[in-house]
């Protein structure tokens, strides 16, 4: 390679380093800017719950905070009487994400799983703002 080959080639470069420098600093902006902190729980701490209707799901944990858990496909027998919700644990018992979340309702002869879609911590102003009935 002669003399002015190695110029192109280190001009054409210097070109097409300035040209991508705008995407790597929009890149390296996104990785920088904060990320909301994960809200994760251990089952061991769940110490409640209540369904305000067959969609949700709110669970009391650490007896200081409320999680709302919006279901796939709820049922109704979640208000009913006498139910109890059932979690399975296979592995951790954290609970960082919907899939982390294996339960099923169940009336002590049927266990119906349930999915959840969503899950949510409630500040301490949203979970005064539930109706009594429905707090956990």
């Amino acid at each position: 390679m002669n003399a002015k080959s190695m110029i192109r080639a280190s001009l054409l470069t210097t070109v097409l380093l300035a040209a991508a420098a705008p995407a790597f600093a929009d890149a390296a902006a996104k990785d920088a800017a904060p990320r909301p902190a994960r809200t994760c729980f251990s089952l061991s701490d769940w110490s409640g719950w209540s369904a305000p209707d067959k969609n949700t799901l709110l669970m009391r944990v650490r007896n200081r905070d409320v999680y709302r858990v919006d279901l796939s496909h709820g049922t109704s027998q979640l208000t009913s009487p006498g139910v109890h919700i059932v979690s399975v644990v296979r592995g951790s018992d954290q609970v960082c994400a919907p899939i982390d979340l294996d339960l099923r309702v169940s009336d002590g002869n049927f266990a119906m799983p349930i999915m959840a879609k969503s899950i949510t911590r409630l500040t301490t102003e949203e979970v005064a703002a539930l109706p009594k009935r429905d707090r956990p």
